[in-house]
């Protein structure tokens, strides 16, 4: 929607005073306002037509607000709930935010707060759809044929770039970088771009998990009595992807006399099965791939210098996680999509403290971490919103876990650095509110809930104490 008048509100209330006010405040506002005296009542319309925005008395007859809320957000996920109560403690707006809520207000009712934690709540949703139209004018620019790469981010968009110019090139590529940043994703989506071979065979081999003689005989084929165990003539990877693409990934684990028989499939396209005096010939497209310093292993003589410039020819490096923090929410938001549905789950996001813990953590083992941990707390999140309760290990991201003393003061003093910023800009907004908390929040843009634990945090507690 991209008018704020657009929105439909519906107001639950059994106390025929407050609804009507309430109705009169949001009408004059230009809003689609409609009334329930009970929870009942208001799924009867939800149903008839659902509303964006609810708001809900916390007390009503019967069926509560909290019910209520429980079972809007498992039938309508998309709407927007604000919860009206006499009774303003954390611990209730806690467990009404756990179980979905937007935010909460108290009674007497203050109409300008109101307005505003509604304007908030349209906001969140037009942030939403912005980010469904990001993915979807990726996806219409081609990126959405590259499988599961994910991310928006300059050097992501550069990653793309080139492999729309080699795919339809017959180029060696070399593909470096660290475990986890999704080398193997990159090869897929060559492969898939390529017009050519995208309709032949694909064909992966993880050569570190590979003897010399079995890799020899996977890359190659033998024929039968070659070796022990060779019972039968067996196809090789090379020639089972001719015409299509092989990707070698850890090439690095080659041995310096196998490095030659792939050199000579680079330079002349022909080899031999093992124990065979007949030359093949192979169309394949070569990738390879490593996660080590090549140039490193030369200079130790455990690596050729000449296979090195042959398959170098195209060079493409993925940036791990930490240098594209930016795509993070893509790839979260990709995860918990696929991992709600395996376990017949509705998980639709994080929580704010979690979501910061993501861009904090500096994700050494790049996607595949992130990738397994989404999966975990999936798996053991109890609500819509996963927590920090919900993350295995959680200490990690804290940097709880095992770490000497020097590290730790190091990261505290880092800590307070960041944070003395925070604290100031507070301060700063209480004192422009007059140190009213709800308008303070409204202005920060977090929830009233979120300013109380930060006030608690860095000891921001009475005005007083902080102006001297």
């Amino acid at each position: 929607m991209s008018n704020d008048k657009d929105y439909k509100l519906l107001i639950v209330d059994d106390e025929p005073l407050i609804r009507e006010s309430l109705f009169e405040i949001l009408r004059i506002q230009g809003y689609s306002v409609r009334i329930a005296a009970t929870a009942e009542e208001a799924l009867e319309l939800m149903a008839q037509e659902p509303s964006d925005i609810i708001l809900t008395d916390m007390k009503l007859p019967k069926m509560s607000g909290i019910e209520l809320l429980e079972a809007v957000k498992e039938k309508y996920p998309q709407t927007g709930v604000i919860l009206i109560t006499g009774y303003g403690s954390i611990e209730t707006a806690v467990d009404a935010m756990k179980k979905g809520a937007f935010d909460y207000i108290t009674k007497p009712i203050n109409d300008n707060e109101i307005k505003l934690t509604i304007r908030r709540i349209i906001q969140q949703h037009q942030l939403i759809a912005e980010n469904t139209q990001l993915k979807t004018m990726i996806a219409n620019e081609g990126r959405g044929s590259y499988g599961d790469m994910i991310g928006s981010s300059p050097k992501m968009q550069k990653i793309y770039h080139v492999i729309d110019s080699v795919a339809s090139t017959n180029a060696t590529i070399l593909i470096s970088g660290e475990s986890g940043t999704g080398k193997g994703l990159i090869a897929r989506a060559i492969h898939a771009a390529d017009k050519t071979r995208q309709e032949k065979p694909f064909v992966e081999v993880s050569c570190g998990a590979l003897s010399e003689t079995l890799l020899e005989s996977e890359l190659f084929g033998h024929v039968k009595g070659s070796f022990t165990g060779a019972i039968k003539d067996k196809q090789g990877r090379f020639e089972y992807a001719d015409g299509g693409t092989i990707f070698l990934d850890e090439i690095d684990a080659f041995s310096l006399s196998l490095q030659v028989k792939l050199l000579r499939v680079l330079q002349d396209g022909v080899y031999e099965r093992v124990g065979d005096n007949v030359t093949r010939t192979s169309n394949a497209r070569i990738i390879v791939a490593t996660n080590k310093n090549l140039l490193d292993l030369i200079d130790r003589e455990e690596f050729r210098e000449d296979l090195y410039y042959r398959i170098n020819v195209i060079a493409i490096q993925p940036p791990p996680l930490r240098e594209r923090k930016e795509d993070i929410q893509l790839i979260v938001d990709y995860y918990l999509k696929k991992y709600s549905k395996a376990n017949n789950k509705s998980i639709s996001g994080l929580s704010d403290e979690v979501a910061q813990m993501f861009q904090a953590y500096d994700w050494p083992g790049n996607i595949r971490e992130l990738e397994n941990v989404i999966e975990g707390a999936v798996i053991m999140a109890c609500d819509s919103i996963v927590e920090k309760d919900d993350i295995p290990h959680a200490a990690k991201f804290e940097g709880k876990e095992t770490r000497s003393a020097d590290e730790v003061l190091k990261e505290q003093s880092l800590k307070k650095f960041v944070e003395m910023p925070e604290k100031e800009h507070i301060i700063t907004v209480l004192d422009s509110c007059n140190w009213n908390r709800n308008k303070a929040a409204a202005i920060l843009g977090i929830n009233r809930t979120t300013l109380y634990n930060k006030m608690k945090k860095y000891d921001i507690l009475e005005k007083s104490s902080n102006n001297g």
